[in-house]
């Protein structure tokens, strides 16, 4: 990939990786457990996963929607909680997807999960209370459900994402 056209790409999935990050913000939570989200901003890292070939490229996406997103309006606790859940469900879902027995939709429902469990272990260490643990199931079936919803959405944007000619030059 040429150097521009590569950071034209990067700033992009940022700029749409933020956007649906805003936008989620503005929904009502449809969930009856609390602190639980659609994970809208996801889709595209799920997206940069599958077409980027630098997984570098996909980390330094997702830390800059993070970094941003804290800077906008989240604080220092949305910043450590967005950042131990990035980095646990980025690290299940590249260990998924490497492995290759696992389909888009499947690592996309793992990155969920491990979502919350970074979350959950991080607010655990912050209010030193280990018994916040116990609410990792309950986590884990809405990080389940939404994290399909996720590939789902991935899947078929990548199913017309493969048309455009630009997707042979982001391969590269």
């Amino acid at each position: 990939m040429q150097k521009s056209f590569h950071i034209i790409i990067l700033g992009l999935f940022v700029a749409q990786s933020l956007v649906l990050y805003i936008i989620e913000g503005m929904l009502p939570v449809p969930f009856i457990a609390p602190g639980a989200k659609l994970g809208l901003a996801n889709l595209i890292t799920v997206i940069a996963l599958y077409v980027l070939p630098r997984k570098r490229d996909v980390c330094l996406i997702l830390t800059l929607r993070i970094l941003l997103a804290s800077a906008f309006g989240g604080g220092i606790n949305a910043f450590l909680y967005s950042l131990a859940g990035a980095a646990f469900s980025l690290a299940a879902m590249i260990l998924l997807q490497k492995w290759g027995k696992f389909s888009l939709i499947g690592v996309s429902a793992a990155g969920g999960i491990f979502h919350n469990l970074g979350q959950v272990l991080v607010a655990a260490m912050i209010v030193e209370n280990s018994k916040l643990l116990l609410y990792l199931p309950i986590l884990s079936v809405a990080g389940t459900g939404t994290g399909i919803l996720i590939g789902v959405t991935a899947l078929f944007t990548l199913r017309h994402l493969q048309k455009l000619p630009v997707y042979r030059r982001m391969q590269q």
